[in-house]
């Protein structure tokens, strides 16, 4: 079988496609036929070393997938032959990677994919999608009536946010740039900041959680947005890797500070985010990604183009197509 694989740590020119034998099946995993992989920046993070984690050998790039099953072991349950099914977290923690064009998958790990929906569609969803869900059931143990604010909301990820918080009821602020103000109001932000302007004083003490997707804004302004015992979420961090801050306010407030990569996110979690992105896919949430598909040779393209920021998003297909999903950490 045809896979895209690096044999050492390095620049994009390092992936190559290969033809490996078919992956063998075990007791707790299933053989998955692969429709559509998806290109995150995470995966550019594995390929050059930058996020250091256990590889299986061959290093077959890639961590998110959509396909269907061709056999099961004899201890899987939960998912069976001809069934249509995603996992986003391959490739990392000595797994299998996802480009291939068989994938031996732990049956944990596997959850059902909508059959209405398209592959690269699906899998282009994945990356923005389990980080928002897991953030907010997980770290901010998000409730009805309480008060988000989305910075870089217009971003993948972002919209993730806006949209899975307004489904369970919170009160949704965001910035972005002016073009997208629109946009996220139809996903449910009732409040809205342009983000190259400093966050209004009207929205000192007012929010329960504070998510920063940009690194842009200044972690004081985002703590002095915060009500007693808020907190605010990175998922990114700014250019210069530093912030400075008033401890003494910080703690007196019982605020907290939180860090979050999926990567670490554990099997429990990701399953419970699966729930949460299948029924918004249900829902036709989450599904608005613009594609840019590929054919599965252009592998190490699909990486340059997006560390280079020429596209959002880069992913691919299986022979004959491939195609992108969003940018994330790891």
């Amino acid at each position: 079988m045809k896979a895209i694989v690096f044999d050492q740590f390095g620049a994009p020119a390092v992936l190559h496609a290969v033809e490996l034998p078919a992956p063998t099946l075990t007791p707790t995993t299933a053989i998955v036929r692969v429709e559509a992989v998806a290109v995150n920046h995470v995966d550019t993070f594995i390929r050059s070393g930058a996020f250091q984690t256990a590889l299986a050998t061959p290093h077959v790039v890639g961590r998110d997938l959509v396909g269907v099953v061709t056999a099961v072991g004899r201890d899987v349950t939960t998912v069976h032959v001809g069934q249509r099914v995603w996992t986003n977290s391959a490739g990392y923690e000595g797994r299998p990677g996802a480009t291939s064009e068989l994938v031996a998958v732990a049956a944990d790990r596997l959850y059902p994919a909508p059959d209405r929906v398209a592959a690269p569609v699906l899998v282009a969803a994945l990356h923005p999608g389990a980080p928002a869900a897991i953030v907010l059931s997980a770290v901010m143990q998000a409730k009805p009536g309480q008060r988000l604010l989305v910075e870089g909301a217009a971003g993948h990820v972002g919209r993730a946010f806006v949209t899975l918080a307004h489904h369970l009821g919170l009160t949704v602020a965001t910035t972005s740039a002016a073009a997208d103000r629109a946009q996220l109001a139809a996903l449910g932000s009732t409040q809205w900041q342009d983000y190259h302007d400093p966050l209004p004083a009207a929205w000192r003490d007012t929010f329960d959680h504070v998510v920063d997707t940009s690194g842009r804004v200044a972690l004081q302004a985002n703590l002095d947005a915060l009500r007693l015992g808020g907190a605010v979420t990175l998922i990114t961090a700014p250019a210069d890797d530093r912030f400075t801050f008033g401890v003494r306010a910080f703690y007196m407030a019982q605020k907290r500070l939180n860090g979050f990569v999926i990567s670490h996110a554990t099997a429990a979690q990701l399953a419970a985010a699966a729930t949460v992105l299948n029924g918004a896919f249900a829902r036709g949430q989450l599904l608005d990604a613009p594609l840019l598909v590929r054919p599965f040779e252009d592998a190490a393209w699909a990486h340059a183009t997006l560390a280079a920021g020429t596209h959002h998003l880069g992913g691919w297909h299986p022979p004959p197509c491939a195609h992108r999903a969003g940018p994330q950490p790891s």
